[in-house]
């Protein structure tokens, strides 16, 4: 099961983008999942590894704020309750693989999808086992999908066939399935009523193929093997849906493996505008500017610094003194950039709940700069940083 990237934007140094496999083997090693998988465990799954991608080998336990889990796989973070079922569904569920290791030697394992999971202080910890580990953080095993496009889909079954697609999108099909493989892969193997074919077809396939074709960046086809008249096995055909690759965001994987990315994001810049920057400006040229502004001293705010120093050399005035709503407007946007992308997309949920109206959709088209919730915003951003705006006149 493959399971999933980013919001719209995950910097490496915190949270995976979806990886692209470089040479495709001949081999395409497969993970599957048995048993059911609810909708909203699937997301919680794919959440939870995005949150861990990085540190997969090299960290036994990962933490992510509960309430920031709740809202990014959309369900109330006062429900503790669901949270709890749904991290137990995983803890009981189990991941299978099968395939050829680096020397050749075929591999059979079996292991729980986490190997524990625990809720203390509004913080979720887990953990999965090492050999799981190992495999979830290869990347010709495992391709992490893009969260914006998991958000869209509204059915486990087409969320599952997505995952079980979307790693094969650089070979064009799935290969054959048998249908036993596939109801496992479904979460329907349990069900008799699935072993008929048209049943199988009339309520899954058919339906799931829809939903995957509307909602996501990949068309998938299905073809059927028979034996005499009975459907023994079932592949998938795999292209790009080029009305939704806008979707696929461009990782910038060349960028993000970068140094300059690196002391970029450091800085508190954001993913989008590092990789702008690096497009724009080259690495050379951006790597001499961040040598040149971490050598004045007394700069306290590195990424407003050398936003400047780049317009001046491209012509443009520095600006004059910023007034202390454009310094609390800069000190809004510093904070929002730093915050992980899980975290981001949890602070514009919660803040938008609080709005209506005409409020909510000039935040909608301006986000954090709306000037019609420029109050609301600054006493949101006190609470998530108490102090934040310490030193900042009011005016």
């Amino acid at each position: 099961m493959a399971k999933g990237p980013e919001l719209d934007d995950i910097p490496r140094d915190r949270l995976s983008g979806p990886l692209r496999r470089g040479a495709v083997k001949k081999h395409v090693a497969a993970i599957h999942v048995s048993g059911k998988l609810t909708l909203l465990q699937r997301k919680l799954s794919n959440v939870l590894l995005l949150n861990a991608y990085d540190t997969l080998t090299s960290q036994a336990r990962h933490q992510i704020d509960a309430r920031t889990l709740c809202l990014m796989i959309g369900y109330n973070s006062n429900d503790i309750d669901t949270l709890k079922a749904a991290l137990r569904g995983l803890a009981e569920t189990v991941a299978e693989w099968d395939m050829l290791d680096a020397d050749g030697q075929q591999e059979w394992g079996v292991s729980a999808l986490l190997s524990y999971a625990k809720l203390k202080a509004g913080v979720c910890e887990y953990a999965y086992s090492p050999a799981l580990a190992e495999k979830l953080h290869d990347p010709k095993v495992f391709a992490l999908i893009n969260l914006n496009i998991q958000r869209r889909f509204t059915s486990g079954h087409a969320l599952a066939l997505y995952e079980n697609c979307y790693r094969f999108v650089r070979t064009g099909s799935t290969g054959w399935w048998t249908l036993d493989l596939f109801r496992r892969l479904m979460g329907v193997a349990d069900s008799p009523y699935y072993d008929e074919f048209k049943h199988l077809n009339a309520k899954i396939i058919k339906p799931a193929v829809a939903e995957v074709n509307k909602t996501s960046n990949i068309i998938v086809t299905p073809e059927l093997r028979k034996l005499g008249r009975t459907v023994t096995e079932i592949r998938f055909r795999i292209a790009e849906n080029p009305q939704l690759s806008i979707l696929d965001i461009d990782d910038g994987a060349g960028h993000r493996n970068s140094d300059v990315y690196a002391r970029l994001r450091a800085l508190g810049v954001s993913d989008r505008l590092a990789r702008q920057w690096m497009t724009e400006h080259g690495e050379g040229h951006l790597r001499a500017k961040l040598a040149y502004v971490a050598g004045q001293d007394g700069v306290r705010n590195a990424v407003g610094y050398l936003t400047r120093v780049l317009k001046d050399e491209a012509g443009v005035p520095a600006p004059a003194p910023l007034s202390p709503r454009a310094r609390r407007l800069e000190r809004i946007r510093d904070l929002a950039a730093a915050r992980t992308p899980t975290q981001r997309d949890a602070d514009k949920r919660l803040f938008m709940a609080r709005l209506e109206g005409a409020a909510r959709d000039d935040f909608e088209r301006h986000g954090w700069m709306s000037a019609l919730n420029a109050d609301a915003i600054v006493t949101f951003w006190q609470e998530v940083h108490p102090g934040a705006f310490d030193g900042i006149e009011t005016g």
